[in-house]
């Protein structure tokens, strides 16, 4: 098959028989550029099945070191990794699920100064776990007319949304989040179930996948909530913020 070796054909057989998949689908996975944003739950997640279905070069940015507090739930590090930087395992570890994946290490935490990055992949996926980084990252993808990626999740209570604000496709971040909140409630202080961050995380490499393939239907403009108590999921509407001080149009200012 063009552009697949024969060892690539086996790997990814169960994909190219999928027929919204196939050997073109495949091989746009193998020509794109994809950045996870922090290797937390969601992240850890995301990169490792992004890894194992062939994405060409999978980037992952994080400026933190494993810890004992991680394991519950961050399934691309294990015990002996502990004090290491996650970046450096995580491509030890991607790199053995599939060494046909190229995968960059960016150890770092993602601010303004950070944008640069967003130009060098085509997807974006953000499992940062705090406000300021992810209003940081929603205007670099916002300008650079990325597609973004956006998952949450606490105590058992998930979120997922993809975004494509740069003119006007989608609603951006700050549409769903106009406001920075102040510091609330983080998986720290009231906790977070492991398995909920590997259901969101998956789901993510599952619409990163939709979207470099064209199948399906990505959750562009739609916020899925889950309820990981109840195992039930509700998928609402989200439309632009015409005030959005990001993708918005502002209004004029009066004049005095």
């Amino acid at each position: 098959m063009t552009g697949l070796t024969p060892q690539e054909v086996e790997r990814y057989a169960r994909h190219l028989v999928l027929k919204d998949i196939g050997g073109p689908g495949q091989q746009k996975l193998k020509a794109a550029k994809v950045l996870v944003i922090g290797a937390g739950g969601l992240g850890a997640s995301a990169a490792l099945y992004l890894a194992a279905a062939g994405v060409g070069t999978l980037g992952l940015m994080d400026d933190d070191v494993v810890s004992l507090s991680n394991l519950q739930r961050q399934v691309l590090f294990g015990t002996e990794d502990t004090g290491q930087t996650k970046t450096s395992v995580a491509v030890s570890t991607l790199t053995r699920l599939n060494p046909h994946v190229t995968i960059n290490a960016h150890k770092g935490r993602f601010d303004e100064n950070s944008a640069g990055l967003i130009e060098l992949y085509d997807l974006i996926l953000d499992g940062t776990d705090n406000f300021t980084a992810r209003f940081a990252i929603n205007v670099a993808c916002h300008k650079a007319a990325k597609s973004l990626i956006s998952g949450a999740a606490i105590g058992f209570d998930g979120q997922l949304t993809c975004f494509d604000s740069n003119k006007g496709k989608t609603a951006c971040y700050r549409c769903l989040v106009p406001v920075l909140p102040q510091e609330g409630d983080t998986c720290e202080s009231v906790g977070v179930i492991g398995a909920l961050t590997g259901i969101i995380g998956s789901m993510m490499a599952l619409e990163a996948i939709k979207i470099i393939t064209g199948a399906g239907m990505p959750l562009f403009g739609r916020l899925m909530v889950y309820d990981g108590m109840t195992a039930q999921c509700r998928t609402l509407a989200l439309p632009p913020d015409p005030a959005c001080p990001v993708c918005g149009i502002q209004p004029p200012e009066r004049s005095a």
